[in-house]
């Protein structure tokens, strides 16, 4: 017990060090994992190797690679164009857009599916002066909440395991609590983000900005000498500047797609239909291996989009990721994990417990897989639901949602992708404030789903 408890601490003695130091986390939690998994847990180093998750890693590679392409040759830009026209200056219901069709695809059977709208939906915010967290927040809750849909995996695995061990949790009950939730949580994105002031900006341009009516007239001289030039010419510069300042602005137009274009839009089409159809079809899809599939054919058709594409790859974020989950599956195998749990499960007062359990389900969930911790938390929770003092249905259903709310943490694969999506100067940004909000959900999440769901059928 001593060498769980002192494993979970050089855990957090890594994030403290890494945060004051300012270095890179994966890199010290990678070397950490190696350090704790050898000399306390007795594993081999290649059994501590094995934990990298090589799943993460192909996904962010494919979809970085496969939508740096798309970048590469302009197709991202045409499509944010085309959508603009026909949006035209509505940019406050674009996050909800996404929001909607981010739920429709990750209850298609995976949550992750609904991955494959970060690309596009985060170049858009930004054209659209969207704050790109409120996108992000917006994809992350849509994915969420479709996750738990009866026919999608988080659903699936809660609702199963439940019944599994005789708690009658209703699957569209479930799916409510969590459509419920995520949208409580995307108003509150909206006013931290700045989503409710987009209902009073109109673009004058389409493109998230206002453009001053005299832009295009010819900027005045800086230098006495060049002004001095222009004398001669001043009358018919003013008659110009005046047919300037009573033309409206123009509309840009979008550009025709040119045959590269036209390929990597079928490829992006192809990439969304296949991830739908494997769904529906029971299959599992890998969304990075399909990119990476995408991702080949349009490198044969645009060899130097191609090879521009790889030095986009945020190989960063797979490292940060990747020692961090590494150091998670170390943390498994020793029982610190499920140590975590039966101190919960210790807890004297049904109500005290069901929130500790939520929260446990919630940070370990931000760093590992939420399937993974569905399937292990679920049964923890029996003893609780056993006494009676509490309704199974609740406390499993606020262990679930808890568990999947956190999953914007720039430590897990949504939060990941998120900031792999996003301009390279706006990375640090994004990282620090995915942080604080997958950090917040751990306390604030179980507080208002037990709040809600438990403390009621305690009473």
């Amino acid at each position: 017990m001593e060498l769980q408890i002192f494993a979970l601490a050089i855990f957090v003695g890594v994030f403290v060090l890494a945060t004051l130091r300012k270095v890179h986390i994966g890199v010290l939690m990678f070397a950490a994992a190696a350090g704790v998994g050898v000399w306390m847990a007795g594993m081999t180093i290649e059994k501590v190797v094995s934990g990298f998750p090589i799943g993460i890693l192909v996904l962010l590679v494919g979809v970085t690679y496969f939508f740096a392409i798309a970048q590469a040759n302009g197709t991202i830009d045409r499509i944010i164009e085309m959508a603009i026209a026909k949006v035209g200056d509505r940019a406050f219901f674009l996050p909800l857009a996404f929001f909607a069709l981010t739920i429709g695809i990750s209850a298609m059977g995976s949550p992750l599916a609904g991955l494959v709208m970060a690309p596009i939906g985060m170049p858009l915010a930004k054209r659209y002066g969207i704050d790109r967290m409120l996108m992000g927040l917006a994809i992350g809750s849509g994915l969420s909440a479709g996750g738990f849909a009866p026919t999608s995996l988080f659903g699936i695995v809660t609702y199963g395991t439940a019944r599994a061990a005789g708690i009658d949790l209703d699957p569209l009950v479930l799916f409510s609590v969590a459509l419920g939730t995520n949208i409580l949580l995307l108003g509150a994105a909206y006013v931290l983000f700045g989503g409710f002031k987009l209902l009073n900006t109109r673009t004058a341009d389409g493109f998230g900005t206002t453009v001053p009516r005299f832009s295009a007239s010819r900027p005045t001289p800086s230098h006495p000498f060049e002004r001095e030039g222009n004398i001669a010419r001043g009358k018919k510069a003013a008659q110009q500047s005046v047919q300037v300042l009573d033309e409206p602005a123009p509309t840009p137009q979008p550009s025709r797609l040119d045959r590269n274009q036209i390929i990597t839009v079928l490829c992006m089409a192809g990439l969304v239909v296949t991830v739908i159809l494997m769904s529906v079809l029971g299959a599992s899809p890998d969304i990075g291996v399909l990119c990476f599939a995408f991702a080949s054919v349009l490198t044969l058709c645009d060899p130097l989009s191609g090879k521009s594409a790889v030095t986009k790859i945020d190989w960063s974020t797979v490292l940060l990721v990747g020692g961090i989950i590494t150091f998670v599956g170390v943390l498994q195998t020793m029982g610190a994990v499920a140590l975590l749990g039966q101190a919960a499960g210790a807890v004297g007062t049904p109500l005290l417990a069901a929130l500790v359990i939520c929260a446990i389900g919630a940070l370990v969930s931000a760093f590992a897989s939420t399937t993974g911790m569905l399937a292990a938390l679920v049964p923890l929770a029996l003893p609780l639901v056993a006494s009676g003092d509490v309704a199974g249905w609740a406390v499993i259903a606020a262990l679930g949602v808890c568990s999947s709310i956190v999953d914007v943490s720039p430590f897990s694969t949504v939060g990941a992708t998120f900031v792999a999506t996003v301009d390279a100067d706006e990375r640090p940004r994004i990282t620090k404030h995915l942080t604080r909000w997958g950090l917040s959900m751990v306390v604030a999440g179980p507080l208002l789903l037990v709040g809600a769901l438990v403390l009621p059928s305690s009473l």
